[in-house]
């Protein structure tokens, strides 16, 4: 199988977090570039994630797809009583 092409990136990290990534590394038996590449890896997939969420979030809002605050307000300050209001739902 053809190994993947790379390309070296560099990074100055604060002290500490260097120790852990080499603290880390021992303990799980892997490289620190091994635990650099999941670490970032995830954090993209996250910020993909958080990129998409947003995006749906605002075509829902320009399709009128939207709860009142005051609504969302008045329920979220009802829970927790004798007598919740239901769930808001889209106007």
């Amino acid at each position: 199988m053809a190994q993947a092409e790379t390309k070296v990136v560099t990074a100055h990290l604060p002290r500490l977090l260097a120790d852990k990534i080499d603290e880390m590394a021992t303990r799980l038996d892997r490289s620190r570039g091994w635990i650099m590449k999941q670490a970032l890896s995830a954090w993209l997939d996250q910020e993909d994630e958080r990129d998409r969420l947003t995006r749906e979030g605002l075509a829902d809002v320009d399709k009128g797809n939207v709860i009142e605050h005051l609504a969302v307000q008045a329920w979220a300050e009802s829970l927790g009583t004798d007598n919740p209001l239901p769930l808001p739902t889209v106007r």
